[in-house]
């Protein structure tokens, strides 16, 4: 019998009424409902072990570091990249951060490539290479937060807690039509999440909402009607789904402007590095002036690195436009050719131009090269 000839499908559906609280909402048949379902549709992701199996927490902590603020297409290849490479938090820690970075490029948040190294050196040297088990012994470690911590305690070693990302933030907020805006609203989102933990497979209660705020319980046009927690969300019968979790206007930076040099001598091109500690922190660029509200062209020109013989600059039309958290940026770029036996100003480095791809250039670089050399 098809679905549309069943005695089920034919009935009329059930009246249900506008309004919602909390409490009402509450069942306790929720967190055997998210695992049923996860046991039905949970995505394959390179980072999560076959149904059963136990998680690796080098694994775990590796995918969540590189997945906050980062998609989970982006970070695949990256993943794969690195498992391969530095298969233990002993392995990646014993590397150099240079090449941390190398192989970060393009992942974007710098910060979080300094903590991954700092993190693997620790749990290195002062855990012998093993994971602390508890969300305390987590927290203490380089880069990992309250969230990182709920959730390797939670997948890689059974705790029971709930870890909340963005995704569980959308789900909770909508399931129980919490009204505050964020980041107000947090603690108490984080609470109503606890109410999904079932008494066993915490990790799996973590991974369920992930994938369900993930694939169901989208941003926009939620498919409300294939969730599994769909007959009490309260935001779902308001019919205002969409509208949470509550957001506060967005505050955007004022713009910022600068311009970038762009040296080649032959095969090469002038590079620096950054400092360690700062935006785009340790990576790799080319000589650039101060990013300000307030620019002007000629006082970023003085700020242009010395080379003998090199006494022209061309300016290329257009800019390199760039987004940051914070603020926007627009970048002149300035392109000079110098003489062969140029030496490289101090702090600076001529490298070939065909090995750039292995260089820890930030995506924001990689433009202006691209740029100039267009």
């Amino acid at each position: 019998m098809s679905l549309a000839e069943s005695p089920a499908a034919a009935a009329p559906r059930r009246k249900r009424s506008p309004v919602i609280t909390a409490e009402a909402s509450d069942g306790p048949g929720r967190p055997a409902a998210l695992l049923a379902w996860y046991d039905r549709h949970r995505r394959v992701l390179p980072w999560r072990p076959p149904a059963g199996a136990a998680a690796d927490p080098y694994a775990v902590w590796l995918s969540e570091i590189m997945l906050q603020q980062t998609t989970v297409r982006a970070v695949g290849p990256y993943f794969e990249k690195f498992l391969a490479r530095w298969p233990t938090a002993k392995a990646l820690g014993d590397a150099s951060l240079d090449d941390v970075l190398r192989m970060w490029a393009g992942l974007g948040y710098y910060s979080r490539a300094r903590n991954l190294h700092a993190c693997a050196v620790a749990v290195a040297t002062q855990h012998g290479g093993r994971f602390p088990d508890t969300e305390d012994g987590l927290r203490a470690l380089p880069g990992v937060g309250p969230y990182t911590a709920a959730a390797i305690a939670a997948i890689a070693f059974g705790r029971q807690t709930m870890p909340v990302d963005g995704n569980i933030e959308r789900v909770v907020s909508r399931l129980y039509a919490v009204e505050d805006e964020m980041p107000k609203a947090k603690p108490r989102i984080q609470e109503l999440a606890r109410t999904l933990l079932g008494p066993a497979r915490a990790g799996d209660s973590a991974q369920a909402l992930m994938d369900l705020g993930a694939t169901i319980c989208t941003p926009k046009k939620p498919a409300c009607a294939l969730c599994p927690l769909d007959d009490g969300c309260a935001a779902r019968l308001r019919g205002d789904a969409e509208t949470f979790p509550r957001k506060a206007p967005k505050k955007t930076g004022a713009l910022r402007r600068g311009a970038a040099f762009v040296v080649i001598r032959g095969d090469a091109i002038l590079l620096r590095s950054r400092e360690a500690k700062g935006l785009l922190g340790g990576m790799t660029e080319v000589p650039n002036s101060e990013w300000l509200a307030g620019y002007s062209d000629a006082a970023a020109r003085a700020q242009a690195p010395k080379l003998a013989g090199v006494t022209r600059w061309h300016r290329k039309a257009g800019h390199v436009s760039h987004v940051f958290t914070h603020f926007p940026l627009e970048l002149v770029v300035y392109t000079a050719q110098a003489p062969a036996g140029t030496r490289a100003p101090k702090g600076m480095r001529w490298e070939k131009i065909a090995t750039l791809a292995g260089e820890a250039l930030p995506n924001l670089m990689r433009k202006v090269i691209a740029h100039a050399l267009d």
